[in-house]
């Protein structure tokens, strides 16, 4: 999974914590939506199933009808016999929230009560056939109003369910992995500069100390140079020797400051004799 293009600080770090919580959270809620709609779009689907068949089976029986009628009366009667329909149905279209889908709600209600009214034609001239089929269709009507409600419900659930499910996976997949990938560089990179900076100050303070000890044996040595005793010359070689071992790095700068030492030979030879030599000499 790519890492996002962002900057390794210690609040974009922060705000991508924030952000991948968030995610979480929005991906259990779609889960959760989806899950409810899956078992709502299947119960309405049993149910358009069922209502469908019951549909199909009153169709078939009115037609029938029909064709009964027809096979009595000639063409032109069964069309005049239904050409002015004296009843009327209003249909009044609503909407219902579903998992923040918003189905319809057909609810139809005619124009009145009387039953006598869906019969367009006097009873003179018609079959009995063609009274059958009208009542048949009649019956048919809330239903194929409520098939339709239903149907169309399915449509729009379906296609809320295909929504969430790509943006489920879209959070799953792709957004959730690319926070944690983008969370764990940035904090391998901070953890990275602490370590950094970390030891830069250990090698800084070490430097600090090797300079404190230089300067130290330095102000010795200085204080050795201007005393030119066997003993502190003694000293000042071992000083010598400690330093050429410890700070090698250090020793040109030294050798340029006081130049190379060396013991001063005696001026005079006698000063090697015992003193009753020269004593004798005195004499």
């Amino acid at each position: 999974m790519a890492v996002m293009n962002v900057n390794p600080t210690r609040m974009q770090l922060s705000k991508l914590k924030k952000q991948l919580v968030t995610a979480v959270r929005g991906h259990k809620m779609l889960k959760d939506k989806r899950d409810e709609l899956m078992r709502r779009f299947l119960d309405l689907v049993r149910q358009t199933r069922d209502l469908r068949d019951k549909v199909e089976r009153e169709l078939e029986l009115c037609n029938d009808h029909f064709v009964n009628a027809s096979a009595v009366m000639s063409k032109e009667a069964l069309d005049g016999s239904l050409l002015s329909p004296k009843q009327q149905i209003n249909l009044e279209v609503g909407s219902k929230n579903v998992m923040s889908v918003e189905i319809p709600q057909f609810e139809a209600q005619q124009r009145t009560a009387s039953e006598g009214d869906i019969f367009p034609y006097g009873f003179a001239f018609t079959s009995f056939e063609l009274d059958d089929a009208v009542m048949a269709l009649n019956r048919v009507l809330p239903d194929l109003i409520l098939l339709a409600q239903y149907e169309k419900s399915c449509e729009l659930m379906s296609a809320e369910i295909e929504k969430t499910r790509r943006r489920v996976n879209s959070l799953e997949h792709v957004m959730i992995p690319r926070y944690q990938e983008t969370i764990k560089y940035i904090s391998m990179k901070l953890e990275e500069n602490d370590r950094s900076s970390r030891t830069r100050l250990m090698k800084v303070k070490d430097m600090l100390l090797d300079k404190a000890h230089f300067m130290r044996l330095l102000y010795t040595l200085y204080i050795i140079r201007h005393h030119h005793t066997g003993k502190a010359l003694g000293h000042a070689g071992g000083i010598r020797a400690r330093l050429r071992q410890r700070n090698r790095q250090h020793l040109p700068c030294l050798q340029r400051l006081f130049g190379r030492y060396r013991r001063p030979k005696p001026l005079h030879t006698h000063h090697r004799q015992p003193i009753h030599r020269r004593l004798r000499r005195l004499d």
